[in-house]
């Protein structure tokens, strides 16, 4: 079975893939394959630099991401142009991951599932990490280099609440939630979702 894994900033998703790791779930993460992809010689370096300019790739090649990032949080229509070069290459490494995955679950891990309309059809679950926006803010503002002001762009850049529980075919609300409790919720989850995999005798 794949499942979708979304939350926003702050929410804990990363945590809970690690859990669902832990119970046996193929995790594809497609922040780390959009980071291959802008490393020094990665697939997408070509045609950003071509789409961006120089000022956009570091002394080595890879993209310079904090530019790039106040570039998309202020500019709309190039944060566009930065998506349609790197969604097709990200969707397109996922799915060869899950198509090599060897597992009952794989996990796309996606922070931005429900804003980008893709990924729902290609998903048989949405699991949706959940908490509240205050709880968001003070968790990210706790993270090295982030200030207020980058706090509420990545806040703003991404679905309210409102709509990716409404996306969500299951919700787990990370607030003031023991680790341990979470992990509990996680791999009940899996258990559940694992044995849906299985072809009835």
């Amino acid at each position: 079975m794949r499942i979708g894994l979304t939350g926003g900033i702050g929410s804990g998703k990363s945590t809970v893939a690690g859990f669902l790791r832990e119970a046996g779930a193929a995790i594809v993460d497609t922040d780390a394959i959009s980071r291959a992809l802008t490393l020094p010689g990665g697939a997408a370096m070509p045609a950003i630099t071509e789409q961006f300019g120089a000022e956009f790739v570091t002394a080595d090649g890879a993209l310079d991401r904090d530019r790039m990032r106040a570039l998309a949080f202020s500019d709309t229509a190039a944060k566009r142009r930065l998506e349609a070069i790197l969604h097709p290459l990200i969707t397109a490494e996922a799915l060869a991951q899950a198509e090599a995955a060897r597992a009952p679950l794989v996990v796309f891990d996606v922070p931005l599932l429900v804003e980008s309309g893709r990924w729902r059809p290609r998903v048989a679950r949405v699991l949706v990490i959940d908490c509240t926006v205050d709880t968001q803010r003070a968790r990210v503002l706790q993270r090295p280099g982030w200030t207020p002001a980058r706090v509420d762009g990545a806040l703003a850049a991404q679905a309210t609440r409102e709509a990716r529980r409404a996306a969500a075919d299951a919700v787990i609300l990370n607030e003031e939630l023991p680790l341990a409790a979470l992990r509990n919720e996680v791999m009940s989850l899996a258990a559940r979702w694992g044995c849906e995999t299985m072809t009835p005798p």
